[in-house]
Order: structure tokens, then sequence, then C-alpha cells
């Protein structure tokens, strides 16, 4: 019986080393969070839900920049990063960094939208004119419209007069006629546009729209072993109901509403390398406007 008793107070003890083997601590950056505070405001229960879901511990690494984040992966200061699509092209390059997890985004496409008594029903008719569009280097504000304008003859760097700004600028320049048309994310400028009513919603006219963009993502590091990563993606397949629950806490994180957590590939990711090549920046080495 003490026999008995002695292996099972070791058996115990194994497992638990065992388990405390497999446990690591991983530091988690968000690259358009700033400050520690909003991260964990906004992640905060994120962090939990993926802490509960894989046995790990992980640490928020506050960035001030995208060039701060990749620095910090190049680095090995940082194992995990939430980001978007054009920020992950750059890292990519710049750190060998790997999509992990897609935050799968309903309805992310974007538009180019101009009102609707200017007579322009095609893109095509943009050239020589004014268009604006949002943040430098923006999947959907800049490089997702640029792209489509291409898509429809149009050279977004040599045919049309651009400028960047912010969405709610854009909106009013758009109304007032000081710009021909906004290229834009189209769920977001709809909202701006349901909360304006100077006009009716039948001022503006959408001219086209692009297909869905490629998702947000979980990217890993290069420096991580590659079984931990899969089995932190497995895990937060296999608990992606708690996870989601816990993104969507706050509502900095709603443009998540709806959203899906899925396992992706870096080759889902060569449209938005076209849409660098397509806005005159075909190394996509450095960030847009750093």
């Amino acid at each position: 019986m003490r026999f008995l008793k002695s292996a099972a107070i070791a058996a115990a003890a194994l497992a638990v080393s065992l388990s405390s083997s497999f446990a690591d601590t991983f530091k988690m950056a968000v690259t358009d969070v700033e400050g520690l505070e909003r991260l964990q405001v906004e992640w905060g229960p994120f962090k939990e839900a993926l802490e509960n879901a894989t046995d790990h511990t992980f640490e928020f690494f506050p960035v001030t920049s995208r060039t701060a984040a990749a620095e910090a992966l190049r680095a090995k200061r940082v194992d995990f990063v939430v980001t978007g699509p054009a920020e992950y092209i750059v890292i990519n390059k710049m750190t060998e960094a790997k999509p992990l997890i897609g935050l799968g985004r309903p309805d992310y496409f974007c538009a180019i939208v101009v009102r609707a008594d200017s007579g322009i029903t095609r893109p095509a008719e943009l050239k020589g004119k004014k268009v604006a569009f949002g943040d430098i280097g923006s999947t959907s504000n800049m490089l997702c419209p640029m792209q489509l304008m291409a898509d429809y003859g149009v050279d977004p760097v040599k045919d049309i007069d651009k400028l960047h700004t912010s969405r709610n600028i854009a909106h009013e320049a758009l109304k007032k006629g000081d710009v021909a048309a906004i290229g834009t994310n189209h769920n977001s400028w709809l909202n701006v546009r349901n909360k304006d009513d100077s006009v009716p919603n039948g001022f503006f006219r959408v001219i086209a729209r692009s297909g869905d963009l490629p998702n947000d993502m979980l990217m890993v590091a290069a420096h991580v072993d590659a079984k931990a990563a899969e089995g932190v993606r497995d895990a937060i397949l296999a608990n992606k109901e708690a996870i989601i629950t816990a993104i969507l806490q706050h509502e900095e994180n709603d443009k998540y509403s709806g959203m899906d957590l899925v396992a992706i590939e870096d080759g889902a990711y060569d449209l938005v390398r076209s849409m660098y090549t397509t806005a005159g920046f075909p190394q996509y080495d450095n960030f847009i406007g750093e």
C-alpha cells in the first residue's frame, strides 16, 4: 500500500512537472493600440481567454508604431502580434513572422464613393480629378481603393490628384465638392454617412466595390517554436467562441462584430502585395508614411 501511495505521488509530481514544462510565457503586441492601459482595457479580455485556452501566459508588449512592432519581433522581444493585412506584408518582409490565426471580418471591403449628382458613374471618369483616401498605408482606406481604381483602368499614381485625410474630413470634402471621390473602407464610411443628417443617403453613389479583403490576424514571430505556435493555433480554434466573445467585449473592437477565427496561410496575402505594387511601393520593405 505504501508503495502504491508513493507511486501515485510520484506520478502526480511528474504530471505537474510535464504540465509546467509545456507552459510558456509569451509577449504580445497590437499594432494599432498604443500604451499598456489601452491594451489592458481593449484587449485584456482576449488575453485572458487566450491564457485559458492555451495554458500559456501572455504579457502585453506596448508598441508605439508598426515599425516598433517589427523591430521588437526582429529583436525577439515580442512573440505574437495582432495586426492588419497591410502591416503584415511589411512585417513579414522585415522579420519572416508568419500569419497564425485570421480574425475574419464580415463585409470587410473598400469602395469608391462619389456624389450622386456628379455625373460620374465609372472609376475611369475620375482621371484628372481629386480623390481622397484615408490613412497612408491602410489596407482598406488606401491600398484597396487604389487597387480598385487600377482594376478599372485608372493609375492611382499618375492619373488622379490624390490626397490623404481622415474619413470624416473626406466625407465633408465630398459633400462640398472639394473632391470628386473618396476611396474608403465601405462599412466605416457607412457609419459616417448614417450619422450625417444634413443630406439624404441618396446624396452619394458607390461606383465600385472590391471583393472581401484578407483578414486581420494574430501573427507569430519566426523565433517561436513551430510546435508551440501550432499548439496556440489549435487551442484558439478549439475555443473560438469564448475567444471571439472576449474580443468583442470592448466597443473599439466592434469592427469584428460577426467575426470568425480561422487558420490562415501567407499566400492569402499576395493580393495585398499586389496592392503595394499598384500604389507605387513594389518592395514593401518599409511602412508607407513612417
